[in-house]
């Protein structure tokens, strides 16, 4: 009988490996929703879970309509194309679409509403096409989502939507900008009441150039408060849009 050739022996036993020896990496919060998500958020691209991007949340949701989320991906400053976020068991999963330029650092904080307790995921795609992706998990009473507007029950608040109270803070390389928008953010799911939300966002310079993109989704609070960080000193506009054309503008 004619002698196998080594490479014969290598391939017999490369196919004789465990499947599960082929894995994807272990998820950190063990989702069943990963790979939905995965495939329809990320349309199935290379991804790491990467302990490096950071996310804060509080461990329960006192108030569900209401939960601060903080991302943090500076470790990958200078380096980031964009950050995608989600809180996976809710009834509409996405929460932004940030895409910071050179002068915005990578990171966000803002508060959003979650239905039932559920992983949290930010992923970050990096220039060489790479996604990042940070995982939490919150626990919670609930119905966040489904909950009547606080907003539409105040009287007068046609009145003020759009007003943006801000403040500019002073860091070690820049400056941190925290704004709040009065607008209901409304996501559908309440009877009677259409979808209207705050759908798109820019940071902009004094001279109109665009310093960071920011897509916002239903699953963001009612009155959606924002913070970013920003190189630098020089003085910055916010404008906004909703799903119904409205815009507002404020210089911070």
């Amino acid at each position: 009988m004619e002698q196998l050739d080594w490479r014969c022996y290598l391939l017999l036993a490369v196919l004789a490996l465990p499947l599960d020896g082929w894995a994807a990496p272990a998820d950190p919060v063990s989702s069943v929703m990963w790979d939905y998500h995965h495939a329809r958020l990320l349309h199935g691209e290379a991804f790491v879970f990467d302990p490096q991007i950071k996310l804060q949340v509080p461990p329960f949701a006192e108030d569900a309509r209401q939960v601060p989320l903080q991302v943090d991906a500076s470790a990958y400053a200078g380096d980031v194309v964009r950050m995608l976020a989600w809180a996976e068991l809710n009834p509409i999963a996405q929460i932004f679409d940030f895409r910071p330029g050179p002068l915005v650092q990578p990171t966000l904080a803002i508060r959003i509403r979650i239905e039932q307790a559920t992983p949290i995921r930010v992923a970050v795609q990096t220039r060489d096409g790479l996604w990042h992706v940070g995982s939490t998990q919150i626990d919670a009473a609930g119905g966040g989502c489904t909950a009547p507007s606080v907003v539409r029950a105040q009287a007068g608040w046609e009145e003020r939507l759009g007003q943006v109270q801000g403040q500019r803070f002073a860091q070690a390389e820049g400056s941190r900008l925290r704004l709040q928008v009065a607008h209901p953010m409304d996501n559908g799911l309440v009877g009677g009441i259409p979808e209207f939300f705050l759908n798109q966002a820019e940071l902009r310079a004094a001279d109109g150039t665009v310093l960071a993109r920011l897509e916002l989704f239903p699953a963001v609070s009612e009155n959606p408060t924002l913070s970013f960080d920003v190189r630098g000193n020089a003085p910055t506009e916010v404008w906004l849009r909703d799903n119904n054309g409205n815009e507002f503008k404020a210089e911070l």
